[in-house]
């Protein structure tokens, strides 16, 4: 499993397997928030396989699908509050994890700097450079 972690209760991943679930809430994971579009997977792999697979394994499932165009305030807004605004720990899969590193980083702009924000991102692998400028802005 490829984990990276944005802070001690956020994960990000690349998509995850129905068969992980145990093994994730072996590692402290309470809730799954998947942020991968079912047109973009296989049948096994859309929420409502994924789902019923976290609530096997005793775990939280939430769907938010997002793509470049969805991902409005509103959207981020949501993500932020399924994910970050609640007890336990989540793990946010899509694709690469790319989008659900980038959706945290956009929630969390005017909360944290920029730097740590950027700085956690990278320390995950990824880099949200070009988001500086946002994520500045949202600080003043």
């Amino acid at each position: 499993m490829d984990i990276r972690e944005l802070t001690h209760r956020y994960f990000v991943a690349p998509q995850i397997d129905p068969g992980q679930m145990a093994a994730l809430r072996e590692r402290g994971i309470t809730r799954i928030l998947c942020n991968r579009p079912d047109a973009e997977v296989p049948p096994t792999l859309n929420a409502a396989a994924m789902e019923a697979a976290a609530q096997e394994a005793g775990l939280e499932f939430v769907a938010q699908p997002l793509t470049h165009q969805t991902m409005t305030p509103e959207n981020i807004d949501r993500n932020k509050a399924i994910g970050v605004d609640q007890e336990g720990v989540t793990l946010a899969y899509c694709a690469s994890g790319t989008r659900s590193c980038i959706a945290w980083a956009l929630g969390q702009a005017g909360l944290r700097s920029a730097d740590e924000i950027l700085e956690a991102a990278r320390t995950a692998g990824y880099d949200l450079e070009n988001l500086r400028g946002y994520l500045e802005a949202a600080q003043k």
